[in-house]
């Protein structure tokens, strides 16, 4: 009897995919196949596909549904019981819980974070290892929850990357209630941002220069509105900055961008003794020019992030639930495509036609 098969999206080379069938290996002890139901493109994917980072299987974000269980798998990482057909998310990332960084609590940090995933190709068993498919193959050092009832599927695909890094940043950073925070940027991760930050009793300055993603950050909370278009050179966005804060600056700046220039010009947005949290750079190799002095002067305190500490994804899939008839999320997801349409998604994002592209699979 043969054995069912799943397709994956590969990309071969920057801007061309291909989809290659394979048969679904029997999740292993502690580890389960998920059957998608959407995966979301996010940032990473965009800087893969224009060839900027390096050649992986394509796709992370995602929900799905639980297919098959492997030994002692009976509930999930919070100890839900979960049966074949629960909706599920999971961390897109492992923890090994055996290097040095998980060995000092440090589990964002992995030095085995994809060991399994991502990185391989699809040739390369259990196959299944990214979302831009119809399976994926959790591992046992992944964190895996269920989705609240309330969550639809196409902001549960997003919780994974986008929600749960803002969540964890913030967190991090310590953003208080009456804070003043500026978001450089108002795709997923800004838009996300702009939500929790309002939920936090914060003010929200955010800044864009796409006129529509600027009215999704004041749908979801944000309190002024800055266009790059209108305000075109780094001296009048901080001018505008300072003077929404009584002449000081921003307590908090977060850059989402991923445009370097954004880093050192969003130093400039905070007041002296503010913190900066800096998660859209992830292109290594790209330098942009900072005084130093500069620094050592106002005393900004820089937070760079990548990745959260895994049992976040269940903290942000509480915070959303929570806050669904609040926040109008499900906009926030602009553009349906099917599987087939992957490329055009993937085209299209980068030209910024929509925020955030959701493939329909399941």
């Amino acid at each position: 009897m043969s054995k069912k098969q799943g397709t994956i999206a590969f990309m071969a080379e920057p801007g061309k995919l291909e989809y290659r069938q394979y048969d679904l290996p029997t999740p292993g002890k502690g580890a389960l196949m998920m059957k998608i139901l959407r995966s979301n493109v996010c940032g990473s994917e965009l800087h893969i596909w224009k060839g900027s980072m390096q050649q992986t299987t394509l796709g992370h974000e995602v929900v799905g549904t639980v297919a098959e269980l492997g030994e002692g798998v009976t509930t999930d990482c919070a100890g839900r019981p979960l049966e074949v057909g629960d909706r599920i998310t999971c961390t897109y990332f492992q923890a090994c819980g055996k290097c040095f960084h998980c060995s000092h609590g440090e589990l964002l940090k992995c030095e085995n974070a994809y060991q399994y995933l991502w990185w391989k190709t699809p040739d390369q068993y259990p196959h299944f290892v990214g979302t831009f498919a119809t399976h994926y193959y959790v591992h046992p050092q992944q964190y895996f929850y269920k989705v609240p009832d309330n969550i639809p599927d196409a902001v549960a695909a997003g919780m994974n990357c986008a929600v749960t890094q803002v969540l964890y940043a913030l967190e991090t950073v310590g953003l208080q209630l009456n804070d003043t925070i500026v978001i450089q940027g108002a795709g997923g991760l800004g838009l996300y941002g702009t939500a929790m930050a309002n939920a936090m009793g914060a003010k929200v300055i955010i800044i864009d220069g796409v006129e529509t993603r600027l009215e999704q950050a004041k749908k979801l909370g944000a309190d002024h509105l800055i266009n790059m278009h209108e305000y075109d050179t780094t001296e009048k966005r901080t001018a505008r900055i300072k003077e929404l804060t009584g002449g000081y600056g921003a307590d908090i700046a977060m850059e989402v961008t991923g445009v370097p220039a954004a880093f050192s010009e969003g130093l400039n947005f905070i007041r002296p003794c503010g913190k900066y949290l800096s998660l859209g750079n992830v292109t290594l190799g790209t330098t942009v020019p900072i005084d130093p002095a500069f620094l050592t002067k106002s005393q900004i305190v820089i937070y760079p992030i990548n990745r959260y500490q895994p049992w976040y994804l269940d903290k942000a899939l509480k915070f959303i639930s929570a806050t669904i008839d609040k926040y109008p999320y499900e906009e926030l997801m602009d553009g349906d495509f099917g599987f087939e349409q992957l490329a055009e998604a993937l085209d299209k994002s980068v030209a910024r036609e929509v925020t955030r592209a959701s493939i329909v699979i399941g």
